[in-house]
């Protein structure tokens, strides 16, 4: 009787393990990998991290500290424990990231696994200017004369008033 009980448990755990393998396989098993334990929180500043985010958890950690993490509209401390569902906003770069957790995991995983872990609402980013070359001078022209360097000047939009 005891083993009929163990050879139900073992054909519900073959199902689930099959129904996870019917997605992106490696990807799915590699994100259940990294989910905690049962009952496990995961740290803000480990989460940010982990789904690539920040490059490392102390930049996670400096940025939860600085005031430019906010989960659900409120600044966190690093020891923030992330649910799904929550909203994460994180000012890094010079731009906002806004995302929506989707699953918590506590290892840092690869680029495909991590951007299945959170829904991103970010605006774009900003086009990047189109900075016109600084004036390239052929090779051997010497030393810019007064003349030159005011036009350079001029193109860059540097220097002072305009001469005639």
């Amino acid at each position: 009787m005891a083993s009929e009980g163990a050879d139900v448990e073992r054909d519900d755990e073959k199902k689930s393990a099959d129904d996870g393998a019917t997605g992106s396989g490696d990807a799915v098993a590699a994100a259940e990998a990294a989910r905690p334990a049962g009952g496990e929180s995961v740290r803000v500043d480990s989460w940010i991290w982990s789904v690539r985010l920040v490059k490392t958890r102390s930049m996670g950690a400096t940025a939860c500290r600085g005031g430019h993490v906010r989960v659900n509209g409120e600044r966190v401390k690093p020891a923030y424990a992330v649910r799904v569902g929550d909203e994460v906003r994180l000012r890094h770069g010079g731009r906002e990231r806004i995302v929506v957790v989707k699953r918590v995991i506590r290892k840092r995983v690869g680029p495909p696994v991590a951007a299945e872990c959170y829904v991103d609402n970010s605006p774009p980013p900003p086009p990047r200017e189109s900075v016109a070359p600084a004036g390239v001078r052929d090779r051997g022209a010497g030393r810019p004369t007064k003349r030159d360097r005011r036009e350079l000047e001029r193109l860059r939009g540097l220097g002072g008033p305009e001469a005639p």
